[in-house]
């Protein structure tokens, strides 16, 4: 009897667990056979405001590969300009300048971009990019930017490098741009491979390889980061007609990598400006406003990229300057000239204050009516006493 009315009691307690899961609880099967259930939107949190806060002065900036020069220059761009919602710079590490110019075309997310000069025309010249030239612009030019070839100790010159295997690193960067046109130039042939520039060296090493290409502003991570190897070195890449579109003629030297390149020698080679690239977006879109304000504060806020803790490049970066082959962006020519003037009337009203503010010297006042009272007076005084 006893058992019989233990059986019982339980059947009693368990009972009330039938509904519940009849009521719309899951079991645990029916939600491991359902999945894992999606979070809410910000919208179905009701946090749609501040969702809306955070993304409305965002902008996009492509940079570079973790090594290179220009995703440090992105990241520099918001450590400058940051201002919290009132505007925040993303810095993106993309697939280096040559395919940043690709993805300001196409990639959402990414309102501007770092490039070279010459790789917009690599673009033009590839037919596949209606109006190239009118729906990218630039802001302002930054760096400029060294063209490196590191050899193994038989590539005494460039010409040594005809048929040899020469690395460009990985696909998209800027020397994949940068080196065809100067060995086209040249003409020189080699053997084009796309390696990183760990994996380059280490086959230089092995001689699987004859040489690196590699572009960057000084100093260029790459290259000092590398281990010397005996003999191995810069080959020196003469500045001609050739190369007098988009290059300039800019010699390496010992204080530039002190490990690579012995004391008081010099290595000729070129470099290439770098521009603030940007899409021209309509007037009447989002992403337009976005850009126009990123314009004013990188005008008003450049000040703050020379400071010690920014790369030394930052610099040498000249606003007003003209970039061949490409256009400014309206925006950007807008504000320079507003700054112009503003800086021209400034300087008046300095020269002014400052002619005002300086202390009359003898002839000056020898010309003014009051003064020449005060001299025939005190003369006058004397004469009395």
């Amino acid at each position: 009897m006893r058992i019989v009315l233990l059986i019982g009691l339980l059947a009693t307690l368990l009972v009330p667990a039938a509904p519940c899961a009849a009521q719309g609880q899951p079991t645990t099967l029916e939600v491991a056979q359902a999945g894992p259930r999606p979070g809410p939107t910000a919208a179905a949190a009701g946090e749609q405001g501040r969702a809306a806060q955070v993304n409305n002065w965002t902008v996009g900036v492509a940079g570079g590969f973790f090594e290179g020069t220009f995703i440090r220059f992105a990241a520099e761009l918001a450590k400058a300009l940051d201002d919290g919602d009132n505007l925040r710079i993303l810095p993106i590490v993309s697939y280096g300048g040559n395919r940043n110019v690709h993805d300001l075309l196409y990639l959402k997310g990414v309102d501007i971009a770092i490039a070279y000069t010459d790789s917009l025309e690599l673009y033009k010249k590839s037919g596949q990019y209606r109006n190239i030239d009118q729906r990218i612009n630039y802001i302002s030019e930054l760096l400029n930017g060294e063209f490196y070839v590191y050899g193994r100790p038989e590539i005494r010159k460039m010409e040594d490098l005809d048929g040899k295997k020469v690395s460009l690193g990985l696909k998209g960067s800027s020397a994949t741009t940068t080196a065809p046109i100067v060995f086209e130039r040249l003409g020189i042939n080699p053997e084009f491979l796309y390696l990183s520039g760990p994996i380059a060296a280490e086959k230089m090493k092995t001689g699987e390889i004859a040489a690196i290409a590699s572009t960057g502003g000084k100093p260029n991570d790459l290259f000092v980061k590398m281990k010397p190897e005996p003999g191995f070195h810069f080959v020196p890449v003469e500045y001609s007609n050739k190369f007098s579109d988009y290059y300039l003629p800019c010699p390496l030297v010992h204080t530039d990598y002190p490990h690579l390149i012995p004391a008081g020698e010099k290595v000729d080679t070129l470099c290439m400006p770098a521009v603030l690239a940007v899409y021209n977006f309509p007037k009447e879109s989002d992403r337009f406003r976005r850009v126009e304000r990123f314009i004013h504060y990188y005008f008003d806020r450049f000040d703050q990229l020379k400071q010690a803790s920014f790369h030394p490049k930052w610099k040498e970066v000249n606003l007003a300057a003209n970039v061949a082959g490409w256009n400014r962006y309206w925006v950007a020519a807008e504000k320079l000239a507003t700054m112009q003037k503003a800086s021209a009337t400034r300087g008046t009203e300095i020269a002014t204050r400052a002619r005002e503010d300086a202390v009359p010297t003898r002839e000056t006042l020898e010309q003014d009516s009051l003064f020449k009272e005060f001299l025939a007076w005190r003369e006058k005084r004397g004469k009395k006493q």
